[in-house]
């Protein structure tokens, strides 16, 4: 199947941030990135605001034309954030306020109760609903008792075993691929997929729909150019 690249561009919003202004333009930004060939844009507006802030979010969501991907934790800033702008996509993560980046999947049995209630109040606005998720058969199930409609694997572990054993590093996501499959839940990957390793992910995983990929692309684009950037993952996403 056609794997969809998402470009997660809080990377470009931290570079913005760091001395204030507009530079660089993260409206244009999108914009271009879409130009070049992205099938959808991620932004994850953490409360703290150190990258993406909410006026962006509203901003963004106004030019986007591709698929508009929003991560968060679903308090009730994020939940208004979905029921007000309807993404094509919601993907929940776990994440506490105060963490770096995402690092862990959703414990889907320990948090049933808060996920589906969530859920099923996000489905409302008609929004698809992804939950960042790592390799656990048990939790991917749960996923799908949920009311989720995909999952996110969580692919740092992929990627840090990736360049010392890729076959042992893909295997445990072939095969909870096969459960989520047969839970029919869709398939989504992020997290440190890059030029290097994202290749045999897709190669591994071919109901692969979707990936998230933001601090690789834009460190790439810094020495290859953002269209040229995009161009490449997008085609390492080719079946050919």
């Amino acid at each position: 199947m056609k794997t969809k690249l998402s470009v997660n561009i809080n990377k470009i919003a931290t570079i913005r941030n760091a001395r204030g202004g507009n530079t660089p333009n993260l409206i244009e930004a999108a914009e271009n990135i879409e130009i070049f060939g992205a099938d959808g844009i991620t932004i994850h507006p953490r409360p703290d605001e150190r990258h993406i802030t909410l006026q962006d979010t509203y901003d963004l969501s106004k030019v986007v034309t591709t698929e508009f991907n929003i991560e968060g934790y679903p308090n009730e800033r994020f939940i208004k954030i979905i029921k007000d702008l309807n993404p094509t996509q919601a993907t929940l993560v776990p994440d506490p306020p105060n963490v770096l980046t995402s690092n862990a999947g959703w414990d889907t049995i320990k948090h049933f109760d808060f996920l589906t209630e969530v859920i099923k109040e996000l489905k409302t606005s008609g929004t698809r609903i992804s939950l960042f998720i790592e390799t656990d058969a048990k939790f991917i199930e749960n996923a799908k008792k949920v009311g989720a409609d995909r999952i996110e694997f969580y692919t740092g572990p992929y990627a840090e075993t990736y360049a010392k054993n890729k076959q042992k590093a893909i295997q445990p996501y072939v095969k909870m691929a096969e459960v989520a499959i047969k839970n029919e839940l869709g398939i989504n990957a992020g997290h440190d997929l890059s030029l290097d390793n994202l290749k045999y992910f897709k190669q591994n995983i071919p109901q692969l729909a979707e990936v998230s990929i933001g601090h690789a692309l834009i460190s790439d684009a810094l020495y290859l150019g953002l269209e040229n950037t995009v161009a490449m993952y997008k085609d390492l996403l080719n079946d050919d």
